[in-house]
C-alpha cells in the first residue's frame, strides 16, 4: 500500500470519527430534552390521576399540606403573568432603545465599550438581583405608592418585575441590536435617497424590517423571565394570590414548584406531584415561546438574506 493510500484512509477514518462525535452531541441535545419532557411528564399524569386536570386549570385555590388540600393553579398563573407582564414592560422599552442606538447612532469607538457593560448585566447572578429587589427596590415602590395615596407590600410583584426586566435587558438588547443591524444598508440608503431623516429611516424601514427579530428577542426574553425562581421568592413572595394588583404579594409557577419539592411530604403525594404538573405546563410554554421565536428568526432570514454576488 502506497503513502498516499494510506493517508486517504486515515483522513477518511478522521471524517467519520468527526462525523460520529457531531452526531452524537447532537443527538445528546435532542435525547436529554425527551429525557427532561418524560420525566417530568409521567409524575404529571400520576398527580393527575389524583386530582381533577380541569380543576387544576381553572380553581382559584391553591393550598397543598392542609386537610382537604386543593391544588387550583389559577393564583400561580395568575401571579406569574402579572410579574412577567411588568418585566417585559421594562425590558423591552430599553433593551429595543439601547439597540437601536447602539446600531443606528453610537460610534463603533462608544459601542465596543457600551455593549460588553450592558451585557455585564446577563452575568450577574440571580440571587444578587433577588437582594437588589428587596433592599432597594421594594422600599423604593412601598414609598412611591404612598406618595401618591396607595399602599404597597414589601413583597410586591411590582419590585419583583422591575427588577426581573433589568436582568433580561440584555438578551432583548444584544439579540435586537444583532437584527438590527443585519438590516441591508442598501434599504437605508434608498431612504436616505429619497430625503428621508435618520429618524424616519429607522421608524419606517429599519423598525419594520426587523420586527420578526424583535418580536423574537422579546419572546426568548420573555421565557427567561417565565422561569426565573430567585427574584420572586426574595421580593415577591410565597403567597398564590388571585390578584391584578401588582403592589400586592404573589408567586409564580417556579417558587411553587420550589415549595412543593422541599416540603416533608412523601415523593408519590399529590402535594409533591403537583409540582411536576405545574412543571410540565411551564415547559409546554416555554417550548411553544421557543418554537415562535426561532420561526420568526427563520422568516426574518429568508426575507432579508443579502446576496453577496
Amino acid at each position: 500500500m502506497s503513502t498516499f493510500e494510506s493517508r486517504k484512509r486515515q483522513r477518511e477514518l478522521n471524517e467519520k470519527l468527526i462525523k460520529f462525535a457531531l452526531i452524537s452531541a447532537a443527538a445528546i441535545s435532542i435525547l436529554t430534552t425527551f429525557g427532561i419532557l418524560f420525566s417530568i411528564l409521567f409524575e404529571a399524569i400520576e398527580f393527575f390521576q389524583l386530582r381533577s386536570f380541569w380543576y387544576f386549570l381553572t380553581g382559584t385555590t391553591w393550598s397543598p399540606g392542609v386537610i382537604g388540600s386543593q391544588f387550583g393553579a389559577l393564583p400561580i398563573f395568575a401571579g406569574t403573568f402579572v410579574i412577567t407582564v411588568i418585566a417585559l414592560g421594562v425590558a423591552i422599552p430599553i433593551g429595543l432603545g439601547s439597540a437601536i442606538y447602539m446600531s443606528e447612532y453610537a460610534s463603533p469607538t462608544v459601542r465596543d465599550y457600551l455593549k460588553p457593560i450592558l451585557e455585564v448585566l446577563a452575568g450577574i447572578p440571580t440571587v444578587v438581583y433577588g437582594f437588589f429587589a428587596a433592599i432597594t427596590v421594594a422600599p423604593l415602590v412601598v414609598k412611591g405608592a404612598e406618595a401618591i395615596g396607595l399602599e404597597a407590600t414589601f413583597n410586591s410583584a411590582l419590585a419583583s418585575g422591575i427588577v426581573m426586566g433589568i436582568m433580561i435587558i440584555p438578551v432583548i438588547s444584544s439579540l435586537s441590536d444583532d437584527v438590527i443591524r443585519s438590516v441591508p444598508d442598501s434599504q437605508r440608503k434608498a431612504a436616505f435617497g429619497l430625503g428621508m431623516t435618520h429618524g424616519e429611516v429607522i421608524k419606517n424601514i429599519v423598525l419594520p424590517s426587523a420586527m420578526p427579530g424583535i418580536i423574537s428577542a422579546s419572546l426568548l426574553g420573555l421565557s427567561k423571565a417565565l422561569g426565573e425562581t430567585m427574584i420572586v421568592v426574595m421580593a415577591a413572595g410565597l403567597r398564590p394570590n388571585l390578584s391584578w394588583n401588582p403592589l400586592e404579594d404573589m408567586t409564580t409557577v417556579t417558587v411553587t414548584i420550589v415549595n412543593s419539592l422541599v416540603g416533608d411530604f412523601e415523593f408519590n403525594s399529590p402535594e409533591t406531584l403537583s409540582a411536576f404538573a405545574l412543571g410540565l405546563i411551564l415547559f409546554i410554554v416555554t417550548l411553544v415561546l421557543n418554537m415562535i421565536s426561532l420561526s420568526l428568526i427563520r422568516k426574518f432570514k429568508e426575507k432579508y438574506k443579502v446576496n453577496t454576488l
